[in-house]
């Protein structure tokens, strides 16, 4: 405890503005949920595993961390299951969806010697407890850039919100204790901004969510925006609200405070306007809110936003409903056999790197020459949004199979040392990868769905600009080539024209395909990957059409072309 003190110094209370990672290691795929926990640097606020913890103490020669690990639970094997009322998956009532539980022991580590001190505990010093206590409330900067980038392209100003008629009817909402006003509906509560109805939201393909009364009340009524209740917030963290004041303008401060809550309140509530079908911003939600007596910035977000729940459902999909389940497969685990997890959009990126670290060049550069300890030192105080190190820690990931194990297995927790391994692994997340190489690129900081290619000539020009200076460490120059192109004019005349590129492009006169023919296009871009001469294209046209009346077909009686 004497160690602790004296290093009091060294902890800071995060402020509303500051990043704070949680969730997963800077320089690697480490998670509290690994071998060694995660360590929380209560300085900075950044997160390292265990191997990576010490790179820190001494660079930066913060000595005091939050120290979380989480391990599975021991259930017993033959624990009562309970019989289902709701034909749902992993909602109460319904069937038990297996969702692996975890036991979360959080202590107090002061370095170098290790020194640990459980939380909470009344001996601890109160800054250490209140630090404490808002890293773990606060949501952490992994999930938050996430669900930025899923929801930047979505939201927009609405027309409807701008123009909204409100009915004096006298109506007042409580601040809690909310229900739906045509069934028992406690969650999933949408709050009509025109009569001040309350009902429940649209009924989900599962059997979970709401009995779609707020939509059928917008049918019959036609009043067109509503609230999500549970998603109205003014806490500027929540929001994502950064904000900077200039100490010589301070006398209108509370002001600003004020302001900058009610941008953040408009931000993060999920309004949704049912005339244009989609999620958007209301730029007068405070005011539409009073109306009914509600005051922001009293309200505590305590659910999930519609973007936040689309993105749970998007990174967490089975993917083994569209992969070859129940074939005989051969499992491969070890150096160079890890997966990239799915982020929702990512299987371009997943794709693209894939590739691009089976090469020589850059295995070399970022796993064999620059290691993650090297990279850790030269990085700037936040390696998260340094493109080397975030190569190095994909690199690692890939390619030490450190994260290429045989999962064990869900129902075998009885003992978690002896659970038996099943024939899959879980992966590795690139979220900050994917943070770092986007962040200039308006499409890739995105969720939308992207091109491969575009993707990496991207990220090929990223490489090149953190290696300038320094050819002789570019491991792009290995996709380098040189084209000739060679034009012939009428006159005879021949002129040549050289230059580098990373990409070979080959232009297929498509339009000249007007039918099949005696074969199917596929079938003639197969043989002919460069050029479709006349031959190949030129018969009845009228086979083109019978084409897709045949294909047409057979896709309705469920058969492959």
């Amino acid at each position: 405890m004497e160690l602790l003190r004296a290093n009091l110094s060294r902890v800071r209370i995060p402020e509303p503005t500051n990043r704070i990672y949680k969730h997963e290691c800077c320089i690697s795929f480490d998670t509290p949920k690994s071998e060694g926990g995660l360590y929380i640097d209560m300085n900075t606020f950044l997160a390292f595993g265990k191997d990576c913890v010490g790179w820190n103490f001494e660079k930066t020669g913060n000595p005091v961390y939050l120290h979380i690990r989480q391990t599975r639970k021991l259930v017993c094997e033959d624990r009562p299951l309970k019989k289902p009322t709701l034909l749902a998956i992993g909602v109460d009532g319904g069937f038990d969806n297996n969702e692996t539980e975890y036991e979360e022991t959080k202590n107090i580590v002061v370095l170098p010697d290790y020194v640990t001190l459980p939380f909470p505990s009344v001996e601890l010093p109160e800054k250490v407890r209140l630090a404490v206590d808002a890293i773990l409330m606060a949501e952490g900067a992994e999930r938050k850039e996430q669900v930025a980038s899923w929801t930047a392209d979505k939201k927009h100003i609405s027309e409807y919100t701008l123009n909204l008629q409100q009915l004096g009817n006298g109506v007042i909402i409580p601040p809690s204790g909310w229900k739906c006003a045509k069934c028992d509906k406690t969650e999933n509560l949408w709050l009509n901004l025109t009569d001040g109805m309350i009902l429940c939201g649209r009924r989900n393909w599962d059997g979970s969510g709401g009995n779609n009364h707020a939509v059928e009340h917008f049918k019959e009524t036609g009043y067109p925006v509503a609230v999500k209740l549970g998603t109205i917030t003014a806490d500027l963290d929540a929001a994502g609200i950064v904000f900077w004041t200039d100490d010589r303008r301070t006398e209108d401060k509370q002001n600003l405070l004020i302001v900058v809550s009610k941008i953040g309140a408009v931000l993060l509530s999920d309004v949704f306007s049912y005339p244009e079908d989609e999620s958007v911003l209301d730029p007068l939600l405070a005011q539409h809110l009073a109306f009914f007596g509600i005051d922001f910035s009293s309200l505590q977000k305590t659910e999930m936003t519609t973007a936040e729940r689309e993105l749970d459902q998007n990174t967490n999909f089975d993917w083994n409903r569209i992969q070859e389940s129940g074939q005989d497969r051969e499992p491969l685990f070890g150096s160079g056999y890890t997966g990239l997890v799915n982020l929702g959009n990512s299987c371009y990126l997943a794709a693209t790197m894939q590739v691009v670290f089976s090469t020589r060049s850059f295995c070399s550069r970022y796993y064999m020459t620059q290691s993650l300890k090297k990279a850790f030192e030269a990085a700037p105080a936040d390696p998260t949004v340094d493109l080397n190190t975030q190569l190095a820690k994909l690199a690692h990931g890939l390619l030490s199979g450190k994260y290429s194990v045989p999962a064990p297995e869900k129902e075998d927790s009885t003992n978690v040392a002896n659970a038996t391994p099943i024939d899959k692994q879980e992966g590795i997340p690139p979220r900050m990868f994917k943070g770092v190489i986007a962040a200039s690129h308006p499409e890739f900081s995105t969720m939308r769905q992207q091109d491969a290619l575009e993707f990496f000539l991207h990220f090929i020009d990223q490489v090149e600009r953190v290696s300038a200076g320094k050819p002789e460490f570019d491991p792009s120059t290995s996709f380098k080539f040189g084209i000739e192109e060679r034009l012939l004019c009428p006159s005879g005349k021949v002129a040549y024209n050289r230059r580098h590129d990373y990409i070979l492009s080959l232009s297929i006169p498509l339009h000249l395909a007007i039918n099949k023919g005696k074969a199917s296009l596929p079938a003639i871009c197969l043989r002919f990957p460069f050029v479709l001469s006349d031959a190949d294209v030129r018969y009845n046209p009228d086979e083109l059409e019978a084409f897709h009346k045949s294909k047409a077909e057979r896709d309705t009686q469920g058969k492959e072309v």
